[in-house]
């Protein structure tokens, strides 16, 4: 198993010095939430991009992807009834593949809770339409740009779309796109009310992409979430992908989140 590490865990750090630290810790890898760098990813400039992945690179680190897509620029909705206000979220997102395609990662994960929640005025059908035809164009340029866009659920105390891994599998399942995925998170499995081993069974076909927390937020390894049966259950769908340490509440500090998270994947995963 590989794993890897969400760079705003590391807030207030610069780019060269979360690499060193994340290599130097063990991680294979490192995953960006694009506004810790720029506002808009159309800022980064390609001599930027160049550098951004030539200093993980020269760190070891692979660049796993990029996820929390919409927080900025402000007013990005992927289901918003106004038609200018989805074409231009849809643009964003095509930045956002060749952004991530740029730096050389592979994976988009779309959480954005709040850019995705049924507009008012809108049942779920609609926006589920709606987000549809917004994602189409971002998903060809996915394929062209060797990218898989993760769909993730989320717990209803986030957002009112897609809060199980059924829902995103039926609405994945009627896109029937190869460019766009499953990505479980732990966190979110674990408001479902369901073991989430059995989760993860139920949908292997379709996962792409696994981000580690605890129930409580934190890190793997802070709370009552045992991921020995999680480890378990990936080993037996055969998973190889990624598992990313993704984390909510960022105390006591970045150190100690990185370290002892890692120690705790190893363990269970060994």
């Amino acid at each position: 198993m590989r794993f890897a590490i969400c760079n705003e865990v590391f807030e207030g750090w610069d780019w060269e010095r979360t690499c060193r630290f994340a290599a130097e810790v063990g991680y294979d890898g490192i995953e960006i939430a694009p506004f810790t760098l720029a506002e808009s990813v159309n800022d980064v400039s390609a001599e930027s991009r160049v550098s951004l992945r030539q200093i993980a690179e020269r760190m070891g680190l692979a660049v796993v992807g990029l996820h929390w897509l919409l927080v900025s620029p402000k007013g990005m909705y992927l289901n918003h009834p106004d038609a200018a206000t989805r074409q231009r979220t849809s643009e964003y997102l095509c930045s956002l593949v060749d952004f991530c395609a740029d730096l050389g990662g592979r994976f988009m994960v779309f959480g954005s809770p709040k850019q995705r929640a049924v507009h008012p005025g809108l049942d779920a059908e609609s926006a589920s339409r709606l987000a549809k035809e917004a994602l189409a164009k971002p998903l060809g340029r996915a394929a062209e740009r060797g990218v898989v866009i993760c769909l993730e659920p989320l717990s209803p105390e986030e957002t009112d779309f897609i809060n199980t891994a059924a829902q995103a599998r039926a609405f994945i399942e009627q896109m029937a796109h190869p460019n766009l995925r499953l990505l479980l998170d732990v966190k979110a499995m674990s408001s479902e009310g369901r073991p989430i081993p059995d989760i993860i069974r139920e949908n292997a076909g379709y996962l792409a992409h696994v981000h580690a927390n605890d129930a409580n937020r934190r890190g793997p390894g802070f709370g009552d979430t045992d991921f020995g049966p999680i480890a378990r259950a990936l080993e037996d769908v055969s998973y190889r992908g990624w598992v990313s340490v993704e984390v909510f509440d960022y105390s006591p500090d970045p150190e100690t989140i990185a370290r002892q998270s890692l120690a705790y994947l190893r363990g269970k995963f060994a």
